[in-house]
Order: structure tokens, then sequence, then C-alpha cells
């Protein structure tokens, strides 16, 4: 019996932005467990890329990363994000302990239509952004272990075209870990049909 050749299923800009936003989600809570901002109790499990993962059940940590994810989505629509960074900061003395640096790259344009032949495959998407999960899960391996109460804060770094709500998002500085004081851990990145993203963490190591 002929078997047909299954086709590759095209993703939209809308839906290769819905599959950065869902990642951003899901590696802020894994990121949010895994480094102890948050108590595991206020996490549970949830199957996603092929793979359990944390999610929070904080209502009001839900509520404020579901605001800017909301955001987000709508600047990647129009190619606006450059870069998303997660900082962990002490509670206490605010002083920048770790930054979790996902790039964003657009490489091509809504109106740049994908050939169905050339179409990426699911599948080899979500299997490239499990890998960068695991990375950060294991990333317990390398990072100073640190005791004190953390707190974090999100930045989106955007072109200048961008429209930026007013009263929502303010300027801040890049709360930039000195240097010297610095070291770097490239982690692997995915693509979609349109993004690109690549990933690291800096963090404070004060050997």
């Amino acid at each position: 019996m002929q078997q047909q050749a299954q086709k590759t299923k095209q993703i939209s800009l809308k839906g290769s932005t819905a599959i950065v936003t869902d990642f951003f989600k899901f590696a802020t809570n894994t990121i949010l467990y895994q480094r102890g901002v948050y108590p595991a109790d206020d996490f549970h499990l949830v199957k996603k890329y092929g793979q359990t993962v944390m999610l929070t059940e904080d209502a009001a940590l839900v509520n404020y990363l579901d605001k800017i994810l909301k955001q987000v989505n709508e600047w990647l629509l129009k190619g606006n994000v450059t870069q998303l960074v997660l900082v962990l900061l002490s509670k206490d003395t605010r002083t920048p302990l770790e930054r979790w640096v996902f790039d964003v790259d657009l490489v091509r344009s809504a109106d740049d239509k994908v050939l169905p032949d050339e179409a990426k495959p699911e599948a080899e998407i979500q299997k490239e952004i499990r890998h960068i999960i695991k990375q950060i899960v294991a990333s317990v391996t390398f990072l100073p272990l640190v005791y004190e109460p953390m707190v974090f804060n999100i930045l989106v770094y955007t072109k200048d075209s961008a429209e930026i709500p007013e009263k929502e998002w303010l300027d801040t500085d890049p709360m930039a870990i000195e240097a010297g004081m610095s070291q770097q851990v490239k982690l692997r990145s995915f693509s979609t049909d349109y993004h690109r993203i690549g990933a690291m963490v800096d963090y404070r190591y004060e050997g």
C-alpha cells in the first residue's frame, strides 16, 4: 500500500510569535523555580515540549507574567523586540546576581512567504526548545549557590520604532554585572521559519 509523504505544516508569523512568547513563559518559570526565587510549593508539573516542566500557581506572578507576555507578543508581531532579559537580584541589596539573556532575531518578514518544502517541522522546533529548557534545569550544576532571597525583573529591549504604552513601561538601566565579576555561559538556540532565539546566562562570580 502506498503511503503519502506527510507535508510539513507551515506556521505563520503569528504562529511563530506564539511559539516564542510561550517559550519565554516556560523558560522564565523554569528559571524562577530552579533558582529558588519562589518556593517550590508555588509550582506544579505540566507537560510541555515533550517533557515535564514547572509552572507557577502564584496568582500575582501569573498575572504579572501574562501582562508582560501580552505586550511582548504584540511587539514581536511587529518585529520590534531585539532582546528579552530576566534579571535575578538580591532582594536586600538589589545587586544583580544573574542575567538570563534571550536574543531575538526576525529572520523573515510576514510578507516573505515560506515555501512548503522550506517549512521547518514543528517537532524539530520543539526538540530545540526542549534542549534549552534542559540546559536551564542543568544550570544548577555550574551556577553559584545563592543563599539570600532573590527578586527578579524582566527587561525588554525594543527597536526605536516600537510604541511604548505610557505609565506601563519605563526606561531602566541594564542591571549589568560588573566587569571582572561576571561569567557567561552560552546556551543552545532555537529557530522557527520567522525567528531565531539565542540564549545565554551571565552570572556574578566572586571566586
